[in-house]
């Protein structure tokens, strides 16, 4: 069982998809994003499979919530550096977003 102490060490972030394509050589429809954190986080890259309810287009200025203290994973080419947060539905996943707008890189917690 998880405990509290485990959810702390999580860095959970808000940020601002500036960037959305389709993510050709995944080998699992997906997305290449790239994810506005805010002055202290940056900018990072998000491999995100998430092709069933999302265009491109609508995920531009998106903002979404994810955790960025894991550790970079390849797939194919490509890096993903934080791990974009969503609810899997029977239709596909559904991004977790704030209900108004929040500051880039506030956290969660």
């Amino acid at each position: 069982m998880a405990t509290f102490d485990d959810f702390t060490k999580l860095d959970i972030r808000v940020g601002t998809i500036i960037e959305a394509k389709n993510f050709k050589k995944a080998r699992k429809p997906a997305y290449q994003l790239k994810v506005d954190f805010g002055e202290e986080i940056g900018t990072k890259n998000s491999s995100a499979q998430i092709t069933e309810l999302y265009t491109p287009e609508d995920l531009i200025n998106k903002q979404v919530i994810g955790i960025v203290n894991f550790p970079p994973r390849q797939i194919a080419n490509f890096f993903s550096e934080v791990l974009i947060l969503g609810i899997y539905t029977p239709d596909g996943v559904v991004l977790l977003k704030p209900d108004k707008k929040v500051k880039n890189g506030d956290k969660i917690g």
